[in-house]
């Protein structure tokens, strides 16, 4: 895998594909999976399988960080990297312990994933911490409609639109990428959380109060998930 082209410093537009990512993972198995998985929804991805390697690339937007790394501490990378730069930083790894989670945190990681996880959910972490890192004035628009993140506020053609907290969550997470299919376990996992257990036809009825109060469309793909249509 050769190294992103992508300028340091350069900051990807929040919640769409484009950005770059540095995978840092010397499992050749987990790594394949990962830099297939985020190419095939549109980032341009990096992968090197050791810590001192990762510290000789200019920065991505995005760095997924594995903990055991060949040649050294994970937790000593990423503190360095933050010394350094703003990049996101997303530690992923098989140690799960809370004192493992808190280090990482203190060393300055964004967000901290433990394997095994699903794709849906790594690629809504990703989206979350760009839209942190990378915030731009907050909005995100598509056609008409403008979704003021920071505020919570909706607007149609200029006209407020008053949302419960988990239409906003659900019509932030179809906002944030335009177009694309968001399956439903993603919206889930992002509108409520990944331990959600309780029945996925709750997500219908707020799509379909989205539907009534936005009148701009949120198509079903049978059997995968919604999508933002239009504008």
């Amino acid at each position: 895998m050769t190294p992103s082209a992508r300028p340091p410093g350069h900051a990807a537009t929040p919640g769409t594909g484009g950005a770059s990512v540095l995978v840092v993972e010397d499992d050749p198995g987990i790594a394949t999976q990962l830099v297939r998985g985020l190419s095939r929804n549109g980032y341009a991805v990096d992968h090197v399988t050791t810590g001192g390697d990762a510290l000789s690339r200019a920065d991505p937007d995005v760095v997924l960080l594995d903990l055991g790394l060949p040649d050294g501490d994970g937790v000593d990378i990423c503190r360095r990297l933050r010394r350094r730069s703003g990049v996101a930083i997303i530690v992923v790894t098989a140690r799960g312990e809370e004192p493992e989670r808190v280090l990482a945190l203190d060393a300055g990681a964004d967000d901290y994933m433990v394997k095994p996880f699903g794709l849906a959910e790594l690629l809504a972490r990703i989206r979350a911490v760009l839209r942190r890192v990378h915030p731009g004035d907050g909005v995100l628009r598509h056609g008409p409609l403008a979704v003021d993140v920071r505020a919570r506020k909706v607007t149609v053609a200029g006209r407020e639109v008053a949302l419960t907290p988990k239409e906003f969550d659900i019509l932030e997470c179809l906002a944030a990428d335009p177009g694309r299919v968001v399956s439903r376990q993603e919206i889930l996992d992002s509108a409520w959380d990944a331990h959600w257990y309780g029945p996925t036809k709750v997500l219908d009825v707020h799509v379909a109060a989205l539907r009534r109060k936005l009148g701009v469309p949120i198509e079903a793909a049978y059997g995968r998930g919604f999508r933002l249509g239009g504008p």
